[in-house]
């Protein structure tokens, strides 16, 4: 009677806790004036936000075109280059396509201005670009023999297009003679998102001067592609290969930089796509570069982190020689294993450790194969049953450990009665009672250690698997990012919870409410110095509300199935399964058996009996 009761409260408790976050949505909400003002505030601060993304374009491509039409500044321009102004300026820009890939390269530093995904758009529908409106820059800086500073970015390059064998080849060559020159080769393959790169010199070893280091500089600022800048920011990161092989990366929440060693390739992610630029033979180092441009959410800023690598470039012989790739595609495990040999998907964010490993091998390609078969909501729910499945005998373990501890309460209760004035012998005496009846306080702990690699595993592959962009699901339009069902007048936002209503995380919040009743809510003792058990079991749907209200829905879909799920299968192995008649049997039979020590146990037991001793003494 008891125990329903308290079922009863607890279920009273939680809905009053979601029926005052309700009621703190609806106080919070703003008057129409207050929401004009917040407006106008709002278009304040994008303006000027606006203006500082103007400057920082400046800052990462500041090329102005040259006006070929003034005989003076042209004159000019090739003074200013010396022997590099035998080149006819241009400002054309050749384009370089196949199936999946467009590159639009200008003849102005011989660098791609702009990169489209022909096969992805954006969440509202515009074609996914990389490269866009000067938002990168890339070229070399390099010194020449008559004390001139120079950056490829500066001078015109002359294009050649051809085809060898069906790939397409770009050719641009900045020249000082017709047989002398600085190139720049671009190899583009069918439907192939890895571009083969060339930098390449010839005749040039008495005009590039040693007295200065040549660098490549690659600069690029990360395009919004997501309805939730932050969320999709927090994704985006630097990620770079070093050292033979060693992983590394740049902060993902603030400004951070790196002086490196080795360098074999440096990934610019942006959340679902990837700018990545790859040496066949690696950089001897590096300075490397990120800066966090995102303050809050906000529904109009363009733009996420910047990013920037300054990479020395060996000379040989006196001349250029450097064979590299760049790769504009997706941050898919499929797209990116092709590349074996340069090792790309290693920029894929699975995780660290034995979390990774289990995202990476086992629930990227299991949730590819399911998903080959059924629509990608089903898939999750497929997924998530076979995973629960799968743990079903850990839960069993769990709940059995705790049907023990319930069977011995009465006599734990008694003896903390009889030595309530002695701790330290009540503590002997409750683990004397653990080894006869043949219980571990610590099992019922050992299934969720044992779950924690599924849980982070999962918790890292649901915002950053590819397969789940743009996937659809009940109410929800994209599984890899939050469901909206509710969106707050715009202006609106909630601390820590948002401008929308997720439905998804209210019912992964409610399952796991009731999760947390039946793993803990039966037996909540509140001891002095010890956590509220009944608070915890209140606050942690509460949290996993809030937190999970911007986190992909896949992800809530599949607490609220795997909870629910989890949920069953606990009460058919409470109703079932276990029989506490039998398990109280069975106690007591273990405590008939002699019980042997082993030397962990003899050394606590010896341990406690002394400081008893001792402090009788």
């Amino acid at each position: 009677m008891e125990e329903k009761k308290f079922d009863v409260q607890s279920i009273i408790g939680f809905v009053l806790i979601f029926g005052i976050l309700i009621f703190m949505f609806y106080q919070n909400q703003p008057t129409p004036e207050e929401l004009e003002a917040e407006k106008a505030k709002q278009e304040q601060v994008e303006a000027a936000k606006a203006s500082e993304n103007s400057e920082t374009e400046t800052v990462i491509n500041d090329v102005p075109q040259l006006d070929l039409q003034d005989s003076t500044a042209v004159a000019n321009y090739q003074g200013k280059l010396g022997a590099f102004g035998f080149t006819k300026p241009s400002n054309d820009i050749t384009t370089l396509e196949n199936g999946v890939l467009l590159l639009r390269i200008s003849n102005k530093g011989g660098q791609i201005v702009e990169a489209k995904m022909k096969q992805f758009v954006t969440y509202d529908s515009v074609p996914v670009y990389l490269v866009k409106d000067g938002n990168a820059s890339f070229g070399l800086d390099f010194s020449t023999s008559d004390n001139r500073v120079l950056n490829t970015q500066d001078l015109y390059f002359e294009p050649t297009m051809t085809e060898d064998n069906g790939n397409k080849v770009l050719s641009l060559k900045a020249k000082i003679s017709s047989n002398q020159y600085l190139e720049y080769r671009y190899v583009i393959k069918p439907n192939d998102y890895l571009v083969d790169f060339t930098i390449k010199s010839k005749g040039l070893d008495n005009v590039i001067s040693t007295s200065k280091p040549v660098t490549l500089d690659w600069k690029l600022k990360g395009i919004r592609h997501s309805k939730s800048i932050e969320y999709e920011n927090r994704y985006t990161r630097l990620t770079y290969n070093h050292e033979d092989g060693k992983i590394s990366k740049l902060s993902e929440g603030s400004d951070d930089e790196e002086t490196e060693e080795d360098i074999k390739w440096i990934s610019y992610r942006q959340h679902f796509f990837s700018s990545i630029l790859a040496a066949d033979e690696p950089f001897k180092g590096g300075d490397l570069t990120s800066v966090n441009l995102v303050e809050e959410e906000s529904r109009t800023f363009g733009f996420t982190k910047e990013y920037a690598s300054a990479l020395p470039v060996e000379l040989e012989g006196g001349e250029i020689s450097k064979d590299l790739h760049w790769y504009f595609g997706p941050t898919d495990v499929d797209t990116l294993s092709k590349y074996e040999d340069l090792g790309l998907v290693d920029s894929i964010p699975f995780g660290w450790g034995i979390f990774g490993w289990i995202n990476r091998y086992v629930f990227t390609p299991f949730y590819g194969l399911i998903s080959s078969y059924f629509p990608y909501g089903i898939a999750i729910i497929i997924m998530t049953i076979l995973v629960r499945l799968a743990m079903s005998p850990v839960t069993y373990k769990s709940y059995l450990s705790q049907a023990k501890m319930k069977v011995l309460k009465p006599e734990i209760t008694e003896l903390g009665e009889k030595y309530k004035d002695n701790a330290m012998k009540k503590q002997q005496e409750t683990m004397k009672l653990y080894g006869k009846a043949g219980v571990s306080p610590m099992s019922g702990c050992i299934p969720a250690v044992i779950q924690m690699p599924i849980f982070y595993a999962l918790f890292m592959f649901f915002p950053t698997s590819f397969a789940l962009r743009q996937k659809s699901f009940l109410w929800a339009d994209d599984l890899s990012s939050f469901d909206t069902v509710y969106q707050f007048p715009e202006g609106f936002s909630i601390p820590f919870y948002g401008d929308h209503v997720s439905l998804f995380p209210i019912l992964a919040s409610i399952a796991i409410f009731f999760y947390m009743m039946m793993t803990t809510g039966q037996n909540m003792p509140t001891q002095p110095g010890m956590p509220n058990m009944k608070f915890i079991m209140y606050l942690m749907p509460f949290m996993m509300l809030i937190f999970f209200n911007n986190y992909a829905s896949g992800l809530s879909l599949y607490y609220f199935v795997s909870n629910t799920i989890t949920i069953g299968i606990m009460l058919v192995i409470k109703n079932v399964i276990l029989d506490n008649d039998k398990i109280h049997a069975q106690i007591q039979e273990n405590k008939k058996k002699p019980k042997k020590e082993n030397k962990f146990q003899k050394k606590m037991r010896e341990m406690m009996e002394q400081a008893e001793t001792q402090k009788k003494k």
